[in-house]
């Protein structure tokens, strides 16, 4: 004869043997190489919070990036980005070509707010991002420069490029990498280190481990 805490606990028993049988273990899957190895040859900077303007971190010591296309990348800080795709501009002439081949304007805050675009027009060309209005500006001039910018993009490696060529106008996206130095020779390209910048110099040259639509 059982008892009432037996009874309980035999019944306790078989329900859990009977989901123990319909939800069977699971083995957690196995990292794909390609991934773990693209991640140590350009590991992943600290990540911007959700709604937060892009987050820029010190360049840990020790680290080292990959050659590109036989020019040296010399890492200058960590940089992740949340925004908006404001545009994109592909490019296939030029030295700088050879290793970004899209710019994409990028907008965080208010610069994301379809109300503030709607009163902007905006356009990209020789690896430049210009905007313009009529009548007053929808935010000030000054959170439009901090709030926007028009990034060169360096993919870092196939399933990266990848990423890059679906994005979109309009699409939310996260970008993971390294603001970069890049010298070929006596060439070399420099990334702004710099939010609230503009005009020449003023893009950032960004190394991208990781591209996420959000």
């Amino acid at each position: 004869m059982r008892t009432r805490s037996g009874l309980i606990l035999a019944i306790v028993g078989c329900l859990a043997l009977a989901w123990w049988l319909a939800h069977p273990h699971r083995t957690l899957p196995v990292p794909d190489p390609a991934t773990v190895a693209a991640l140590r040859a350009c590991p992943l900077p600290p990540q911007v919070a959700d709604g937060a303007p892009p987050l820029q971190t010190p360049t840990p010591g020790g680290l080292a990036l990959p050659d590109v296309a036989g020019a040296r990348l010399s890492p200058l800080a960590g940089f992740s980005v949340a925004a908006r795709v404001l545009g994109r501009e592909d490019y296939r002439t030029g030295i700088e070509a050879t290793y970004s081949p899209t710019d994409l304007a990028l907008g965080w805050g208010r610069m994301a707010d379809e109300a503030v675009l709607a009163r902007l027009a905006i356009r990209q060309g020789g690896r430049w991002y210009h905007y313009r209005w009529q009548g007053d500006p929808p935010i000030p001039l000054d959170e439009i420069v901090r709030s926007s910018a028009n990034m060169h993009i360096v993919p870092a490696d196939a399933r990266v490029a990848a990423a890059l060529a679906s994005i979109e106008a309009g699409q939310h996206v996260r970008i993971d990498g390294w603001l970069v130095r890049i010298d070929a020779g006596r060439w070399h390209w420099q990334s702004s280190l710099r939010r609230d910048d503009s005009g020449g110099g003023a893009c950032e040259l960004v190394y991208a481990c990781a591209i996420t639509r959000l």
